[in-house]
């Protein structure tokens, strides 16, 4: 079985030097398919070079055309994408993995959707020209013979937005790689909290800086404790700077010049799991996510979380997580003065959480999509 396979943004991720969110994805069930060994991948990306090997013992692949032109010219004409003649005939079917879906006629295309979040709060995304990409968004994933997404929630979601059958959807949930489990040597997590500057107590936020992740509330949370927890157990982001967080950033910049906060902006994958298996606790109360992939890195890490009892977290978090209202202030800081105080609740968490991880896994991932690829090629 020959597969293409859509690496258009982990290559971007690649190429600027850090890869999360969708990237993390494709690349990670992208390898576990390999391992596996039923499907061979044929690596595409849409206007993106690819100079470097994306997975593991997978060759470079085809790059074809930018995606949103050729996307555009197929939505208003019925033609299938610039270089699709050439795909086709190497591949018996196509895996949208990022939300670029392209239109091959005759070619089973599957589309992974993770969410509907720029259908469903449009004010949480870039205003420019947001109408104009809603459209091209609904009308390329309508070219795709099925959708497999991560979370009742987010199916949930597309049935609603994109107008979509609940039997066209498949829920294949993410996984967490197996490397979060593992101890990471004491001394290895003493030279990257000396490196950072880090106290030896602190909470944990890791995502991007944009408006649904609210680091605005869980600053003014963490800045509502006692003084003595807020000296004493900082609150330590990893992140980039997204959109729209200018705010965001200049209170952080704030917190850290009383020593109540760091930003640590992009770090490499063994300095997160590091501060994972050094933190108090994973403090993430996103207002939206299709999934919220750090809950799950956190419980293998044996971190204790605090997450938001709303959108797909509690299906993710399975009763392993405090959850809060995530627009309650005094929620959050009450979730983590608990976790200070309260060790039996701590380590209660920390115990269903690594329950909790060891169901998810990339494999079973793999297993679930590739069963998909097998029913599309009938």
């Amino acid at each position: 079985m020959k597969v293409g396979y859509g690496v258009t943004i982990l290559a971007r991720g690649v190429q600027a030097g850090g890869v999360d969110g969708i990237g993390s994805y494709t690349r990670e069930l992208g390898n576990a398919l390999v391992l596996q060994g039923g499907a061979q991948l044929v690596p595409v990306s849409f206007g993106v070079a690819l100079q470097r090997q994306l997975l593991k013992g997978v060759p470079l692949g085809k790059e074809l055309s930018d995606f949103a032109s050729s996307a555009s010219v197929s939505a208003v004409l019925p033609l299938d994408f610039r270089g699709a003649k050439g795909l086709k005939a190497r591949i018996n079917l196509f895996h949208s993995t990022d939300h670029m879906v392209p239109r091959l006629r005759g070619t089973p295309v599957l589309a992974t959707i993770m969410d509907a979040i720029p259908l469903s709060h449009p004010q949480w995304v870039r205003q420019r020209l947001r109408s104009v990409k809603a459209w091209l968004w609904r009308r390329s994933v309508s070219w795709a013979d099925h959708i497999v997404t991560i979370s009742e929630y987010s199916k949930s979601e597309i049935v609603t937005h994109f107008r979509i059958s609940e039997k066209d959807i498949s829920v294949v949930p993410l996984g967490v790689d197996s490397r979060y489990f593992m101890p990471i040597d004491a001394s290895f997590r003493s030279r990257v909290l000396a490196r950072y500057g880090l106290p030896p107590h602190f909470f944990l936020f890791v995502g991007t800086l944009q408006p649904r992740k609210n680091l605005s509330r869980l600053m003014l949370a963490h800045n509502a404790l006692p003084d003595a927890y807020r000296k004493e157990c900082p609150l330590v982001v990893v992140g980039r700077a997204g959109w729209s967080c200018d705010a965001e950033v200049a209170k952080l910049a704030e917190m850290e010049a009383m020593g109540y906060a760091y930003w640590l902006d992009y770090l490499p994958d063994l300095e997160v799991m590091a501060l994972m298996q050094s933190a108090l606790a994973l403090v993430f109360p996103s207002l939206c996510e299709g999934f919220g992939l750090p809950v799950l890195e956190a419980f293998a890490s044996g971190l204790p979380v605090i997450t938001s009892d709303g959108t797909a977290l509690p299906e993710v978090a399975g009763g392993a997580a405090l959850l809060v209202d995530p627009e309650d202030v005094e929620a959050i800081a009450d979730g983590m003065q608990r976790i200070l105080e309260d060790a039996s609740l701590a380590m209660m968490l920390r115990d269903k959480g690594l329950v909790r991880a060891r169901q998810l896994s990339w494999n079973t991932c793999a297993e679930q999509t590739f069963s998909l690829y097998q029913k599309l090629i009938g």
